[in-house]
């Protein structure tokens, strides 16, 4: 059976390069601006509020021992010890930050320590990503996953210690510790995304179906037949848990597939297009430059040209 979290996993290709220590003592905030990169934060000892700005909504989430949260394209978030609010944005912040070896200490210095973090900048090495982070929730929270709560002990001890190719086994870790938390789908709590809607039964049904055969003449009316619904009940369903319409994600995914084609250059623009669901070279290319920005065969030679070089 297809699985399409596993596919757009595969394609974005996440790695887990950049990570700090945090160290804090209550009372503590930390307000910071992200450009857009996947932020990750791993508890490994105490708890602490994380508030994730979104478009049109702010959500506040409280972490605890154990748990993995990740914002896959991060701008604005804030943190804080438990008891105050986590920082409005444009709210200032007095809280003192002070340099550590691998990471830094939050509140004050003299202080207990009452919550220590793992947090850092993961990145998504595919040159898709701009097109495949948005099918992913804005923010991802794990909890209680047995596997999950083992690789976070793990992190945590490598964390401590002194051992020769720390950095090298940190990084390993931090990658596997991501790919398992984006592929809890049914058992994690998030915001729409594709994780979402693969836990949600009848849409996982379209959305396997739309990954199994991304060439299909795909149409509104005959989405709603895979997930036995009516046409209206289905977008409503569709776009409250995954976030976007699922024509918008049909096309994401197609030119998503398109991409990694031109890439690879086994195959014609005709081919390709055949393949990803346009009945000519034409339509595919309006729908391509359009998405992406050039013409499929531009983007072809480019890749090309980069490969090379």
């Amino acid at each position: 059976m297809v699985d399409p979290l596993a596919e757009v996993v595969s394609l974005l290709r996440p790695a887990a390069p950049f990570s700090k220590l945090v160290h804090a003592s209550a009372p503590w905030a930390v307000r910071r601006s992200e450009t857009g990169r996947p932020f990750y934060f791993v508890v490994l000892q105490g708890s602490c509020h994380l508030t994730i700005d979104g478009p049109s909504r702010s959500d506040t989430i409280t972490l605890q021992q154990g748990d993995f949260a990740l914002i896959p394209a991060a701008r604005s978030f804030a943190t804080s010890s438990l008891d105050r609010d986590p920082p409005r944005e444009g709210e200032a912040v007095a809280t003192p930050i002070v340099p550590m070896p691998g990471g830094a200490r939050v509140g004050d210095p003299a202080g207990e320590v009452d919550v220590r973090m793992l947090v850092g900048n993961c990145v998504f090495e595919s040159p898709d990503a701009a097109l495949l982070v948005p099918l992913l929730p804005q923010w991802l929270h794990v909890r209680g996953e047995r596997r999950l709560a083992t690789l976070v002990e793990l992190v945590g001890d490598e964390s401590r210690s002194d051992r020769p190719a720390r950095e090298i086994v940190m990084a390993r870790l931090l990658e596997v510790l991501l790919i398992e938390a984006l592929r809890s789908s049914a058992r994690t709590m998030a915001a729409p995304g594709l994780v979402r809607g693969l836990a949600d039964p009848q849409l996982a049904l379209a959305l396997r179906r739309v990954h199994a055969h991304p060439g299909e003449p795909w149409t509104m009316g005959r989405l709603a037949q895979e997930a036995a619904m009516s046409r209206s009940a289905f977008f409503g369903r569709f776009h409250r848990a995954v976030g976007i319409a699922p024509m918008e994600y049909l096309l994401a995914w197609r030119m998503a597939l398109a991409r990694q084609m031109l890439r690879r250059g086994e195959h014609s623009i005709a081919a390709i297009a055949e393949q990803v669901g346009y009945s000519s070279v034409s339509t595919f290319g309006v729908a391509f430059t359009r998405h992406v920005g050039m013409p499929p065969g531009r983007y072809a030679k480019e890749q090309a040209a980069g490969s090379a070089a």
